[in-house]
This record gives C-alpha cells, sequence and structure tokens, in this order.
C-alpha cells in the first residue's frame, strides 16, 4: 500500500477511536461557512467533523472491528466523532439540519451498534441527561414516599387509639 494511502487510512483510524459513536453524515450541500458554523456548535460537546474518503472509511472502519456500514458510504461522506455526549452530538446535527436544511445523516455507530438515521434523530429528541436524571430521581423518591405512607397507615390502623387522660 502507498505510504500517501496509509497515511489517510491511519489519520480516518485516529477520528475514528475518539468516540464510542461514530456519525456518518452526507455534506454535499453544505457550504465552507456551514461547515464553519457546524464545527463551532459541534465544538460545545466537544465534538468534530471530519471530510473521509470512503476508501479510508471502509478499511480503517474494518481494522478496528466496526459494524458494516458499506451501503452508507455513497457519496461524500463526513464523520462525526468525539466527545462523551452523543446524545447532545445528535442534537446538535438535528438543529442544524432544521436550520440549514443541508445536512443529511447517513448512519451512525453507538457501542458498536449500527444506528440508522431515524433511531438518531429519536436520540436527538430526548430530554437532556440532566433533565431525565431529575425525571428518574422523582420517580424513586415519589415512590418511596408513598411506600412509607402506606407503612405508616398499616402502623397507625393496627395500634389501638390511646385512652384519652
Amino acid at each position: 500500500m502507498r505510504a500517501e494511502k496509509q497515511y489517510l487510512i491511519s489519520e480516518v483510524e485516529t477520528h475514528l477511536k475518539k468516540s464510542d459513536y461514530v456519525i456518518l453524515a452526507n455534506f454535499s450541500k453544505v457550504t465552507v461557512e456551514d461547515t464553519a458554523e457546524l464545527r463551532k456548535r459541534l465544538a460545545v460537546e466537544k465534538a468534530e467533523f471530519h471530510v473521509v474518503k470512503n476508501s479510508s472509511l471502509r478499511v480503517a472502519a474494518k481494522a478496528l472491528g466496526l459494524p458494516e456500514f458499506e451501503s452508507a458510504l455513497s457519496g461524500p461522506t463526513a464523520v462525526i466523532v468525539g466527545g462523551k455526549n452523543s446524545a447532545g452530538v445528535a442534537k446538535v446535527l438535528k438543529k442544524f439540519f432544521d436550520d440549514k436544511q443541508k445536512l443529511e445523516i447517513k448512519v451512525g455507530v453507538m457501542d458498536r451498534k449500527l444506528i440508522s438515521a431515524a433511531d438518531l434523530a429519536k436520540i436527538a429528541a430526548l430530554p437532556p441527561f440532566e433533565s431525565l436524571r431529575s425525571q428518574f430521581l422523582g420517580l424513586l423518591t415519589s415512590n418511596a414516599a408513598a411506600f412509607v405512607r402506606v407503612l405508616d397507615a398499616k402502623v397507625k390502623k393496627e395500634q389501638p387509639a390511646a385512652p384519652a387522660a
């Protein structure tokens, strides 16, 4: 393999190793200004947007053991990687698409599982993680409080009333 080709493949491998998710997008309608804006939005989530060659991506993904996404490798491809918050990145991409109507999500890989563009849109529609956490904690505390009230009522029912003095 030529040195230039090996360099491109190793560069793509480096990008793919940056996170446990990869989102592939078609950027054919995106201008240079749009790309700069998208990169700025993604930087908030510590994510990166890289244009890659399909052949280099194919070889690098196979070398890293990622699932087969050959059908998504048609036309120009960009990879979005980096950061810990894949849902936040999906939200940024959805918002960018809604604003510009230019970027098309092809497919994603999360935890080495293939995720469709429709599933990524559902992930983007979820509330923020902190909101989900507070909702979950609210459920736990409300159920615990209800359980304590039931126990308290049972104890009061079983204990005879104290005689009045």
